[in-house]
């Protein structure tokens, strides 16, 4: 039996399992398995982690079993769940996450209706480009750059779900992505506030996502008119991004919502 602990933000869910206890076992069968919605017990991916005397290493799995380099929601979860599970205190209110795509550092701004509320310090940014896509016979302008994983971002008003679901996968797949690629769908509705649709490379659609958030809000500063300062709205809430020169910044909350032993 696994110990798992799930826990989420803004409806964007992952399944945490320390590494240890998957000594031998098939990672990729098991992200599958255990993220999958009705046989399993249902996520967006699964993060396998090890603790360190700062926070935490971790590994990332999409609920298709394939590869990521990070998640901005998942590395939220994870220090939620070092502080709530592994009761990590942090003299400084620092956690310091190892990933892929490099270090992750979240301060605790202090808690929401029992959430944990964190700023993470996101990196840089590659440079935006804007460029243009056949998809599906469709000439379709995006923005595509990388934030910390790939992100292509699709500057259009209104969004239009059924739009996002029939283009999304495409462009996910898309020749111009070799690797694959999250999706965003974004409608600048303010200088400060931009709203999103998501496409999750590995997932297909989500109610929310961190790295997500920061793509879309750098696509819509450079193109869009929006600001450097934006709430990024996404079907589970608003969070908050700042693109500042020392690079960008997410603020919201995650939660923990229980621990369990996957049985197979």
């Amino acid at each position: 039996m696994l110990p798992v602990v799930k826990a989420h933000a803004y409806g964007n869910d992952f399944l945490y399992i320390e590494e240890q206890h998957l000594e031998g076992r098939d990672r990729i069968a098991v992200a599958r398995a255990t993220c999958e919605r009705h046989t399993g017990i249902g996520a967006d991916g699964l993060i396998l982690y090890r603790t360190t005397p700062r926070g935490a290493v971790m590994h990332l799995l999409n609920a298709d079993g394939s590869y990521s380099e990070v998640s901005g929601n998942g590395v939220r979860g994870l220090a939620a769940v070092l502080l709530d599970v592994h009761a990590f205190s942090p003299s400084d209110g620092t956690v310091v996450i190892d990933t892929d795509a490099g270090e992750t550092k979240l301060v605790l701004l202090g808690r929401e209706n029992g959430r944990a509320v964190f700023r993470a310090a996101m990196g840089h940014p590659t440079a935006p480009v804007e460029t243009t896509l056949d998809v599906g016979g469709e000439p379709l302008s995006v923005v595509v750059l990388r934030v910390g994983n790939p992100q292509c971002v699709r500057l259009e008003s209104p969004l239009d779900e059924e739009r996002v679901h029939r283009l999304g996968r495409v462009l996910e797949h898309h020749r111009a992505f070799p690797e694959g690629t999250n999706v965003e769908f974004a409608s600048v509705e303010a200088p400060d506030r931009v709203r999103i649709l998501i496409w999750e490379r590995g997932v297909g659609p989500t109610l929310a996502s961190g790295t997500g958030a920061c793509g879309a809000a750098v696509a819509a500063a450079a193109f869009g008119g929006a600001g450097r300062d934006v709430q990024v709205i996404s079907p589970g809430g608003s969070q908050r991004v700042e693109w500042r020169e020392d690079g960008l910044f997410l603020t919201g909350w995650a939660e923990v919502v229980f621990e369990g032993r996957w049985m197979r």
